[in-house]
């Protein structure tokens, strides 16, 4: 582990040291400072539901003590896995009002990664839907309804978590093989949404929720609207093609988007006359195309573009750029400039700060920064660094560098092995972990490569220990891993070319031919 920096340098003007970010308050008493001073606005709407603020704190605390009365208590962690609904945005409010902690399932989660991250998560109750039962069923959990009724009799006074405790455990890609759980506070979701440098969000704008929801770009979409007085309007579940996502934003009069940027190019090249109606669109995720953000700048010119950066462990977003309406890119799209209440450093390998225009390590500290892996102190203690003073710096293991002249980031890529392909962080060393766990596999390796369309895919190299068939690898992997982590190619080679340390040499391995059919059967 690299040693933490001898002290915290002074902060640079407009620079928030990260001891100095601000402690806040619970993400329910936020929702409830908002649905008192508006009770009859118009909080949630799924297409067939619609709840004002006032009544969505009534279903949401009903629910919390029907939570209460089937056992659960602070700090436990319950599972909620729904179809994306009015109730499940209900229901991820009613968990933090019980003061435990939500922990999000997709539906479509891969039954074995499900598991691995059940046992890890220790959570004994779930709230589901019947979509949500039929995954998690056999497994040891009590079931809680989403429309379940409180307890008859006056009702009981409901816990106030602290800005410390964790609000949200989102797992995440793990290079060992197994997921990480990151346990994001109150603190760091409140500080997201309140009062944001990066967007501008109030009770005249309709949110769309459209990211799955163990994704932590949902975080921003449900809380920054919630939080700051806005409508959430929640997407139809499932994927939307680029005709349906116009038309939902078109039908629902959407001024606030967020998408990927893997959706973010889609959109763009398929629909572009669909987001002129937005006023603000962040994208992110992974690296913006130029190219596309010309193009939306012509179709939508007052259109405000944010290209938002920030891994799930500083919760969402940590700095973000707003496209200006001129701006020239001759490198890429920059990550910008810390979001409030945070800081950012770019270090060496020791931890020392470099100068501005020298690429190194961002550090990110703050109100964002989670309390660190669940369960797992000696990752935590790798990548969550206290300075002299105590605050703490999450190493990203992204590379960076902060221009001179203005102080804005440029984001230049990983510095090991991790990758992000449509929006989610792939650790290849768990495709890897599940891919060698084939009796058919001997070694393998994973890594990003661009096809000859210019599309980012990937690709799986292995060493087979017999005869093996690409449908049957890829059947084992889907019952092991989520859909974006299941290489598009597989390529059989005599043995993995090796670095003179003895790591695996990914950029000595050999490109697909992109055209031949039969890697992709």
């Amino acid at each position: 582990m690299s040693a933490p920096p001898p002290a915290t340098p002074a902060p640079a003007p407009g620079r928030l040291s990260a001891a100095s970010a601000p402690a806040r308050g619970s993400v329910p008493a936020a929702f409830r400072r908002r649905a008192a001073a508006a009770p009859g606005n118009v909080a949630l709407a799924d297409g067939r539901h619609q709840y004002t603020y006032g009544e969505l704190q009534h279903r949401a605390d009903t629910l919390a003590r029907a939570l209460i009365a089937a056992g659960v208590a602070p700090g436990d962690r319950v599972v909620v896995c729904l179809e994306r609904s009015a109730a499940l945005v209900t229901t991820l409010l009613a968990v933090l009002a019980a003061g435990a902690v939500c922990l999000p399932v997709d539906p479509g989660e891969a039954p074995a990664r499900l598991d691995t991250v059940l046992d890890d998560a220790g959570a004994a109750v779930a709230v589901c839907d019947a979509t949500g039962r039929a995954l998690l069923a056999g497994r040891a959990l009590r079931h809680v309804d989403p429309d379940a009724s409180a307890p008859p009799g006056p009702p009981a006074p409901l816990p106030e978590p602290g800005p410390e405790d964790v609000a949200l455990l989102m797992y995440t890609s793990g290079s060992t093989g197994r997921p990480k759980g990151v346990m994001v506070p109150h603190r760091a979701v409140v500080n997201l949404a309140t009062d944001p440098n990066y967007a501008e969000l109030g009770p005249a704008d309709r949110v769309l929720h459209l990211a799955p929801v163990a994704f932590d770009a949902s975080t921003f979409e449900i809380w920054g609207a919630l939080l700051a007085g806005a409508r959430l309007e929640v997407a139809p579940p499932g994927p939307l093609a680029p005709a349906a996502l116009g038309t939902v934003l078109r039908q629902r009069g959407i001024t606030v988007l967020w998408l990927t940027a893997a959706l973010f190019h889609r959109q763009v090249d398929e629909a572009p006359e669909s987001l002129t109606g937005l006023r603000t669109l962040l994208a992110g995720g992974d690296v913006l195309s130029p190219a596309h953000v010309r193009a939306l700048r012509a179709a939508a010119p007052g259109l405000a573009l944010v290209n938002g950066y920030g891994p799930t462990e500083a919760t969402t977003f940590s700095l973000c750029h707003r496209v200006g309406p001129d701006e020239e890119f001759p490198r890429s799209v920059p990550v910008g400039r810390p979001v409030q209440n945070t800081a950012v450093r770019l270090c060496d390998e020791r931890g020392a700060p470099v100068p501005d225009g020298t690429p190194g390590e961002l550090w990110i500290g703050g109100a964002g920064v989670a309390l660190g892996y669940w369960r797992d102190a000696a990752r935590t203690a790798e990548r969550f660094v206290p300075d002299a003073r105590g605050a703490l710096w999450y190493r990203s293991g992204d590379l960076a560098v902060r221009r001179p002249d203005d102080g804005v980031v440029e984001f230049l890529g990983r510095t090991d092995g991790q990758v992000k392909l449509h929006g989610h962080r792939v650790e290849p060393g768990e495709v890897e972990h599940a891919l060698t766990g084939h009796p058919a596999v001997r070694r393998a390796a994973v890594a990003l490569r661009v096809n000859h369309l210019g599309d980012p895919r990937l690709v799986a190299w292995l060493v087979p220990a017999g005869a093996w068939e690409r449908r049957a690898l890829r059947a084992h992997l889907r019952e092991r891993l989520p859909a974006h982590m299941v290489p598009a190619v597989f390529l059989p080679v005599d043995e993995l070319p090796v670095t003179t340390n003895g790591k695996v040499d990914r950029q000595a391995l050999p490109d697909p031919d992109w055209r031949r059919k039969e890697n992709y059967v």
